[in-house]
Parts: structure tokens; C-alpha cells; sequence
């Protein structure tokens, strides 16, 4: 089977963004056994749009326009396909409530235009948009080629795609037999190595199949089993998970589109009782913010400290003025310190400590220079350096995901909190 995938975006076209989707959704069919030859770029014209349908028309067995779908007046893919396909739009009934509590919760006056995002191909099947208003759509053509219609903003289409779209085209493609995906989660190491750690089983992938997926600090990889029956197909997963993680097992650490690196923590420390507190000087309370996500980490996590300067090291977590002038504030010394006084403090099972370098150059050293603390009740501290790059923000958000990771595997060694 083939598809052919037509993103709708002048500001794509002008280099003002760039396509993450078409790759992502390519990965996908890939996974359902569904080759893509083709990938168009095409603006928010409905002429040259119209153009990009014809043509695909004549190669694809399945259209997916990503993009196009919101209210202004550059959103014209659902009525260029409509038109496309002969079909009529009509309202989901749902998206649209959905898009009046909005305005009515937020107090906000609603233009005409936001109905367009509640709008579908009628003779299809509609397509939730969780984190957005746009629905999609999903047409099974009787007289050409189906078409599929995505969201443009990443974060709206990822799990439209994931939950929606994926398991709508096996039921649609795949009629004999059973389709059974299943996502593997790394950290620690990236797209490329892990695809060249893998190449062996990738070349050799025939069925279960596998896709790789790099997400923001971390990779995805997506195994697929075609089998008559979902034990048969649940078999052929394990036996390919086996494999995988023969050879990258120590980075794996979740499964699921929906899980996370944080969420895994949290669970961890809520489920054994571990409580946690933390130091940040760098990462300046993102550690912090980013585990009160997770529902429930009340009952672990105290709280804990930021501590920018060198005096509020010493002053709020009992660094000593001697350990900085000594070691400077980026050093394992002061790591330790850091870490060891936070848990002293708030009387946690666990405390962690960052300190580093997000930008520029400090006492020698570079950006992207990080010591990572980590304390436990009755062991000594510990401290781990990374050096990551020049970019501020990254820099930051990659201590967070390390320090993350430090807890998760400290957990994994020494479940019983009680004895750490």
C-alpha cells in the first residue's frame, strides 16, 4: 500500500519552521506496513493545494494532509479536500461543545471562525483533538485514494496520530490478522547511536518491525508484530523486545506514547515512599517544577531550594565557605555539599543537587558543564559531571532529564528506601 503525505504551510515553504511531522507520520506507516514515496510541501493556496491532491491521486492509496485544519483564513486543507473529494463538512457535535465551554470558561468572546475548527469531512469519521480544538478526519474514498487529515502543531497532532489515527488504520488495512504496537523508552542515549547499536536487528527487520522515534532528550522506538492472533503477535513482541534490549537495555526505562521520564520517577518514589527534596542553582527550581507534575508527589516531595548564588548555598542548604573558595561553586565537592545539606535540612530519604555552567564560561569552565549531587541517608554522597553544549535553555532542560535519571536509578538499585 502506498500514501503520500502533503504538508500545508506557507511559513514551511519560507523556512520560518520546520516539518517535524512528516517524519514522525512517515515513521508511523512505516510501522503498519505502509511505504510513503513521497512527501510534498505545498502552501496555504487552494489552487496549488488542489494541484498537490491530483497528483498524489495518481500514486497514493492513502492522502495525509497535515496542517490547515484552525480558523483563520489560511486554513483551507479540510475545505480543498471536501472539495477534492466531493464531500460535504459537517459538525462534531463534541469538538464543538468543547470549543464553547472554552470560551465561555475563559470568559472570551467568540468569533464565527472558531466553528470552522469543530468541522469534518461528513462522510468520515472524526478524528479528537485532546490538547486542541481542530478535529480530523479520516474519508474511506469509494471513487480514490482514502485521505487522512492532521493537525499542524506538533503537540496536536502527536497523540491524534498516536491514539486516534494509528489504530483507525490498522482496523481499516489490516482486516486479517492482528496488529499489536508496542513503545520502548530510552534515555541516555540518541536517535542515530541507538539506531547504529541496533542496525543489525533493523536490517534484518522483517516482522515485528521497528521505528525509531527522537523526542526532546530522549528516543522512542516503536515495535510493530502482524500475527493471526494477539498472543501470537504478543510472542513475536516479546521476542523482538529481548533482542533490543540485550543490546540497550541499561538506557530503557518505560513503556508507552503516554509515559515519561518524570512520571516513571515520581511513581517510583511515591509507590516505595521515598521522599525527596532538591538543590538547584543552575537549573534554578526546573527540577523542582518539573516533578510537581507528576499527580501526587505531594506525599514524597517536601519541597526544596534554590540557591543561585553562592552565599544562598551557603546560607539556605549549609555549604561551607570553604568548600566554595576552595572548589568554586562548580565542583563535585560543592555537588555533594549541596546535596547532603538539602537532605540534612528537609529531612528527606533522597536529596539532589545541580550546579554547572548553563551558559557563557564560569571560574574556567565551559557551558554545558554540570555536577549533578545526589545524597542518601546512610551512604555517602555521591556526584556525577556531564558536559552538554553551548545552549542555555538546553543545557538546563538536559540537567533536569540527567538528575532525573540519576533518582531513577539509584531507586532501581536500593528499592528499600528505608535502608538507603
Amino acid at each position: 500500500m502506498q500514501a503520500e503525505i502533503i504538508a500545508v504551510g506557507t511559513e514551511i515553504l519560507l523556512g520560518q519552521i520546520t516539518d517535524t511531522n512528516s517524519p514522525l507520520v512517515a515513521r508511523e506507516l512505516v510501522a503498519l506496513d505502509i511505504d510513503t514515496h513521497f512527501q510534498t510541501v505545498v502552501g496555504d493556496n487552494e489552487e496549488r493545494l488542489l494541484s498537490a491532491l491530483e497528483i498524489a491521486s495518481q500514486r497514493a492509496d492513502l492522502i495525509i494532509t497535515i496542517g490547515g485544519l484552525g480558523p483563520t483564513p489560511d486554513d483551507l486543507s479540510k475545505q480543498t479536500v471536501a472539495k477534492f473529494v466531493d464531500q460535504n463538512l459537517a459538525v462534531n457535535q463534541a469538538a464543538m461543545d468543547k470549543i464553547e465551554a472554552w470560551h465561555a470558561e475563559t470568559g472570551r468572546p467568540m468569533a464565527e471562525n472558531n466553528r470552522l475548527q469543530a468541522l469534518y469531512l461528513a462522510a468520515g469519521i472524526a478524528l479528537p483533538n485532546e490538547p486542541g480544538f481542530a478535529v480530523g478526519s479520516f474519508y474511506k474514498n469509494p471513487n480514490g485514494p482514502d485521505v487522512l487529515l492532521l493537525p499542524g502543531p506538533p503537540w496536536e497532532l502527536e497523540p491524534m496520530l498516536l491514539k486516534y489515527a494509528v489504530p483507525l488504520l490498522q482496523q481499516q488495512y489490516h482486516h486479517e490478522g492482528t496488529l499489536l504496537s508496542r513503545v520502548l523508552r530510552f534515555y541516555g542515549i540518541g536517535e542515530s547511536r541507538l539506531v547504529t547499536k541496533l542496525a543489525t536487528l533493523i536490517d534484518q527487520q522483517t516482522n515485528p518491525t521497528m521505528a525509531p522515534y527522537a523526542k526532546a532528550h530522549e528516543v522512542t522506538l516503536r515495535l510493530t508484530a502482524h500475527a493471526v492472533d494477539e498472543a501470537n503477535a504478543t510472542k513475536l513482541l516479546d521476542e523482538m523486545e529481548a533482542q533490543v534490549l540485550a543490546i540497550v537495555g541499561e538506557y530503557f526505562y518505560a513503556y508507552g506514547d503516554d509515559s515519561s521520564l518524570v512520571e516513571t520517577v515520581g511513581k517510583l518514589l511515591i509507590d516505595g515512599g521515598v521522599t525527596i527534596s532538591a538543590a538547584e542553582s543552575l537549573t534554578a527550581g526546573m527540577f523542582q517544577s518539573t516533578l510537581a507534575d507528576v499527580m501526587g508527589i505531594s506525599a514524597v516531595f517536601p519541597g526544596g531550594f534554590v540557591t543561585y548564588a553562592p552565599t544562598a548555598k551557603e546560607q539556605l542548604v549549609g555549604v561551607s565557605p570553604a568548600t566554595v573558595d576552595q572548589y568554586g561553586v562548580v565542583s563535585e565537592q560543592t555537588a555533594k555539599a549541596m546535596a547532603a545539606g538539602t537532605r540534612e535540612k528537609l529531612d528527606t530519604d533522597i536529596a539532589i543537587s545541580f550546579t554547572g555552567v548553563a551558559s557563557g564560561e564560569l571560574e574556567g569552565q565551559p557551558a554545558g558543564t554540570v555536577w549533578i549531587g545526589l545524597a542518601t541517608r546512610n551512604r555517602a554522597s555521591e556526584a556525577y559531571l556531564y558536559h552538554f553544549g553551548s545552549d542555555r535553555q538546553r543545557n538546563r532542560e538536559r540537567a533536569v532529564m540527567a538528575g532525573l535519571d540519576i533518582v531513577r536509578r539509584k531507586l532501581l538499585q536500593l528499592p528499600m528506601v528505608k535502608n538507603i
